[in-house]
């Protein structure tokens, strides 16, 4: 009981630290959220956006990317055959149609015509195959775009259609599909030449990153002119300079912060990706499932959006959103209820009465992840593991955590790079080069496997649950939350859209009459 109230205590302490630092307090004036645009719609204008970190070194949009901010930002450049939009249908894009025969193995398109690229050439049914066979690896043998390693051929049958065979069924295959078109003739490790609404600039690498309006655009145009992003990856720099005005927006903000920005027009959505406290399964004492599971129980997911997130945020309970609603379960999201006796219980069993140490390695730049770590490191306390932040900068924790798998824990948040199922279920295959929590189950891979091998909406909607039962059941890794998204803009812009994927969509954004 004891141990109980010290962790009330060191709660509110925590509480209130968290509520100074993002400068918040009873007397804060009311933020101005998800209001309705004030006056009249102009077309034309630019707009500064404070970023947290660097795109990745290459923008070939073929190359695997880790940065999920650089897949977001060149959505507005790349588009594919097909292309979500922010109601998570999937609508055809460069394809003005398609078809799929019974077996959901051959995909058939009709090319859009008078698409163009960036650089004023039409697109053709030739680059529409090089691209697919280039992401798909045909001529190399190494896919360099995963979602479409399936793809056993692609044909161009006349001038207008392409037919892309796969080596097994998928009936999720169409959400893959906004892999991007490139032209055939152009380097992309050189140039950045896409379809989308805005056209790529110029970069100063760890400064800015600049797009234009492309005045060719077969959709619907964009509003503004010019967008220049600017590298900001300090978090108490990106709020200041939004309250200077020196940046006009800044997305994938959390409500400690947002709390400062009064006068700015406030947008609330969903992240759209599970932060957890991802566990390196392959490590001591991390690789005895009892381990996992006593963490689970350690820690009070709904004290977490209380007290570092003002109850703004989405509990979850695997590695699945809300958003993608046709798979997210929401019975396992207490599955663990918060219960230090059963905590401590099953580190007796493990050999751990006397608990471990445990540090949580963090990027720095992402406060939401900073401020849940805080917060587990007291409850941790509470069951005898001692805990400590080691927070590092994003491209340290990109290639220790994530590529060299060198670490014990971590507090990210993945996302889905499209809107199926296997965008979020993928990565936790035992062989699965993003597995980054080495989890490694039999039975995991096994329904995994017969998810995607039916052709059987129902069939593989439960396979996909199974799979979503066994991460939360071993305890693969601590599912915390889909975090509450705030994106501020300065007092004259409106039109920001919340998709049920990460992508930041800047064609919809438009500045008022003044």
């Amino acid at each position: 009981m004891k141990k109980r109230f010290l962790v009330i205590v060191l709660s509110f302490v925590l509480l209130f630290s968290l509520t100074a630092c993002g400068g918040g307090g009873s007397d804060t004036p009311e933020i101005n959220i998800n209001p309705e645009p004030a006056g009249e719609p102009v077309e034309g204008g630019e707009i500064t956006i404070g970023i947290t970190a660097d795109l990745d070194s290459s923008l070939d949009p073929h190359v695997s990317s880790s940065s999920a901010g650089t897949r977001e930002i060149l959505f507005n450049v790349f588009e594919g055959l097909m292309k979500p939009d922010a109601e998570g249908n999937l609508n055809p894009a460069i394809a003005e149609s398609y078809t799929v025969n019974d077996k959901a193995d051959e995909y058939t398109f009709t090319l859009r015509q008078g698409v163009k690229f960036h650089n004023g050439n039409d697109v053709t049914v030739d680059d529409v195959v090089y691209s697919l066979s280039r992401a798909a690896g045909l001529e190399t043998g190494e896919p360099l775009v995963a979602d479409v390693a399936g793809i056993k051929s692609v044909k161009a049958t006349d001038d207008k259609t392409v037919v892309v065979k796969l080596a097994a069924p998928d009936t999720e295959f169409l959400a893959h599909i906004t892999t991007a078109i490139i032209p055939k003739d152009v380097d992309p490790e050189k140039e950045v030449v896409g379809t989308g609404p805005f056209k790529f600039a110029g970069r100063k690498v760890q400064e800015s990153i600049t797009l234009e309006k492309f005045a060719d655009y077969y959709g619907e145009k964009a509003h503004l002119d010019k967008v220049t992003l600017k590298v900001i990856d300090n978090a108490e720099t990106l709020v200041m300079s939004l309250k200077s005005g020196a940046i006009d927006m800044a997305t994938h903000l959390v409500f400690s912060q947002v709390k400062e920005l009064t006068g700015l027009n406030i947008f609330e959505g969903a992240s759209n990706a599970v932060q957890g406290l991802y566990l390196n399964n392959a490590v001591k004492p991390l690789d005895d499932p009892k381990v996992r599971q006593a963490l689970s129980y350690a820690i009070d997911k709904q004290a977490i959006l209380d007290l570092a997130f003002d109850g703004h945020g989405a509990l979850v309970g695997s590695s699945m959103f809300p958003a993608l609603k046709k798979y997210f379960m929401d019975e396992l999201t207490n599955y663990y209820t918060p219960d230090p006796a059963k905590a401590k219980e099953l580190l007796t069993e493990a050999g751990y009465e006397n608990g471990f140490d445990l540090e949580i390695t963090v990027p720095s730049n992402m406060q939401q992840h900073v401020d849940t770590a805080q917060v587990i490191v007291e409850q941790l306390q509470a069951v005898g593991i001692n805990a400590t932040i080691n927070q590092v900068e994003w491209n340290t924790w990109l290639e220790d955590v994530y590529r060299g798998r060198k670490y014990q824990s971590t507090i990210v948040s993945f996302d889905a790079h499209g809107v199926a199922a296997s965008d979020m279920l993928a990565r936790f295959q035992s062989d699965n080069g993003k597995n980054i929590s080495n989890f490694a189950s039999e039975a995991y891979d096994a329904a995994y496997k017969k998810a995607v091998s039916t052709t059987d909406d129902a069939a593989q909607t439960e396979s996909f649950k199974e799979c979503e039962k066994i991460l939360t059941e071993e305890a693969a890794n601590v599912y915390i939350q889909d975090v509450a998204s705030f994106v501020a803009l300065g007092s004259d812009f409106y039109g920001f859209e919340f998709y049920p994927l990460y992508v930041a969509d800047f064609s919809k954004i438009f500045k008022i009459a003044e």
